[in-house]
């Protein structure tokens, strides 16, 4: 490997080693917990407008009832399915209390269930509003908001077989239904209707809202990860930061800072997690109107879908059908909406970040390999071989380039003598001689540039996916999306006590099993070829393998693990080709060489 090589890998390497010691050594700040208990400084709710929506809390005709029915006091209706259980509020009927039955906060034995909605008053309360904006000829007390107390006209339970119907008579000609839904996963259908018995014309406009009170409790705030609001107009997908929304622009129509977005006809709007997700989804064929919000007087962040008006006869009724999403973000379940469901550009709804143009695939075929082999560890070792038989075609080149830049070595020596201190002379002799002899000095690298964006697209999916979160492999790795709990403090678990806590400083050279596999992996990988000759190259390549180690001791296993395989198989690849060629590589004098200058100095 000539001093082109060494110092494209040295650049490369040292690029990637301050990425990572940045975010090491200044990571995103905790973001502060709100107090649920706090009190809110409100104004009175104006009355929406037909084409508007009105905000997180409308007012409402009998508000001491709303007042007295308000969270865990409201009559309910029971959630019940093989994968979700809460209960729907009849006070707005609201979906604000939903559990994951699948899924637990931690892998400790007995940890709860993950809560994804929680009623108002809770702590972040989080939940699925609907009801109407009136239009002319109708104030806000004639239609059903947030402190609406509907009856149940059918279903005493909602679960995948039995859906329940809500009903609301505002006494003056108007029935309000909401037929409420549920599939075997974590998707809601919602009919709204209204039927018209009274005298006279009528408009009004259906809404679905999504209410987050205060940015979520556990919120990652990772640059890798998006959390916040996440929507599809027209095809163009929207992320957005919980920051981004607090710092939009009052708009007084929306009575918040807010941002509007006119949807032709296929979209979604809703909040994102790191695993969990609520959107709003109305029909597929059907404009709607898009909101994001933020009410800085409550803390209150809202994603609204406002479908279009609707004029009702005297005697007639109309609907309005939509859907919620609520659950976890299932690859397969996610692309099934897509698919079969119609909702338009949904598994873009997990963040496959700027590669996703490798992302995507990368986990499309991780997931099939997991569906063959039922693990997720062996999955990746699987992933890793096939991605390198993929890129085999380059790395041959590569290694065949470095074989005959080895044999090259001499004569290369030669003209660096010959050109003494005369630099641009020794360059063009150089460059001779690669052209003579068809040799690429820089396709050693070819290989490690490739890597870069596959190591980074690997890392987002194992970091994004929920399918890696609690996977395990063997032994000791339970989930490997968490970094290798065994520690080298206490041998592994030979010395009866606890590693140290994440985050301090001890938790720095706490290195498992397999951040030390990867050091040892990368230094055997270094003795295919001699130290180079420069003092301070030999220095850094020497350390490299180390500071790596202790570098990604704290990432997910899986990376890890992914790491090691491709190391491993990176040197069996670079030995046999290069022995092929007629060089072989000196591996344990090259590591008897180094242990000798060690002992020299």
């Amino acid at each position: 490997m000539d001093d082109q090589n060494k110092n494209l890998i040295l650049a490369t390497a040292l690029s990637f080693a301050v990425i990572l010691v940045w975010f090491l050594l200044f990571p995103p700040p905790e973001q502060p917990v709100e107090d649920p208990n706090a009190v809110a400084v409100t104004s009175e709710a104006q009355a929406p407008v037909a084409g508007s929506t009105p905000a997180a809390a409308p007012a409402s005709a009998t508000p001491a009832t709303a007042d007295a029915a308000e969270g865990a006091d409201a009559p309910r209706v029971k959630i019940e399915t093989a994968r979700l259980s809460g209960s729907i509020s009849l006070l707005g009927g609201r979906i604000d209390d939903l559990r994951l039955a699948d899924y637990r906060a931690t892998l400790e034995k007995g940890a709860p269930i993950v809560t994804l909605l929680s009623p108002k008053g809770a702590a972040n309360a989080y939940y699925a509003l609907y009801g109407w904006a009136p239009g002319a000829g109708l104030t806000l007390d004639a239609v059903p908001g947030a402190n609406t107390v509907w009856s149940v006209e059918s279903g005493d339970k909602l679960t995948s077989k039995t859906p329940v119907t809500l009903v609301w008579d505002n006494g003056a000609g108007l029935v309000f239904r909401r037929a409420i839904s549920v599939d075997e996963n974590y998707m809601f259908s919602v009919k709204q209707s209204v039927e018209n018995t009274g005298a006279g014309t009528v408009a009004l406009a259906p809404y679905g809202i999504l209410a987050r009170h205060g940015e979520p409790a556990e919120l990652k705030n990772f640059f890798i990860l998006h959390e916040g609001v996440v929507g599809m107009a027209d095809g163009e997908l929207s992320e957005i930061d919980y920051g981004d929304v607090a710092d939009y622009e009052f708009d007084p129509r929306e009575g918040a800072k807010a941002k509007v977005t006119q949807v032709g006809e296929k979209g979604w709007i809703g909040f994102t997690d790191h695993y969990w997700m609520a959107t709003l989804i109305p029909s597929q064929t059907s404009a709607f109107k898009s909101v994001v919000k933020y009410d800085d007087r409550r803390d209150i962040y809202q994603t609204e879908a406002v479908m279009p008006t609707l004029t009702v006869a005297e005697g007639s009724s109309v609907s309005a059908d939509s859907q919620l999403f609520a659950g976890a973000k299932e690859w397969a379940t996610i692309r099934a909406y897509e698919e079969q469901g119609g909702v338009s550009g949904f598994l873009d709804s997990i963040d496959w970040g700027w590669f996703f143009f490798l992302t995507k695939p990368i986990f499309s075929l991780l997931h099939w390999l997991n569906g063959v082999i039922g693990n997720m560890g062996w999955s990746i070792i699987g992933l890793t071989l096939i991605i390198k038989a993929i890129v085999f075609p380059l790395a041959y080149k590569s290694y065949a380039s470095m074989a005959k830049m080895k044999e090259l070595q001499p004569q290369m020596e030669a003209l660096k003598k010959a050109a003494g201190d005369d630099r641009q002379k020794m360059q063009q002799s150089m460059m001779e001689l690669y052209k003579k002899e068809k040799v690429n000095p820089a396709s050693g690298c070819l290989p490690i540039l490739i890597q870069i964006p596959i190591f980074f697209s690997l890392y987002k999916v194992i970091f994004v996916t929920l399918e890696l979160r609690h996977a395990p492999w063997l032994g000791w790795i339970t989930d490997l999306s968490a970094p290798d709990p065994s520690s080298i403090l206490n041998l592994f678990g030979l010395l009866p006590f606890a590693t140290p806590e994440a985050g301090s400083i001890l938790a720095i050279i706490s290195l498992g099993v397999l951040p030390i596999l990867l050091g040892i992996s990368m230094w055997l990988q270094q003795k295919l070829n001699p130290a180079p000759t420069d003092p301070t190259q030999q220095m850094i390549f020497a350390w490299m393998p180390w500071v790596f180690m202790f570098m990604l001791g704290s990432f997910a296993s899986g990376l890890v693990l992914y790491w090691i395989t491709n190391n491993v198989i990176t040197f069996t690849q670079q030995y046999i080709i290069m022995r092929t060629h007629g060089y072989k590589p000196d591996v344990f004098g090259n590591i008897k060489s180094g242990f000798k200058r060690k002992k020299a100095k």
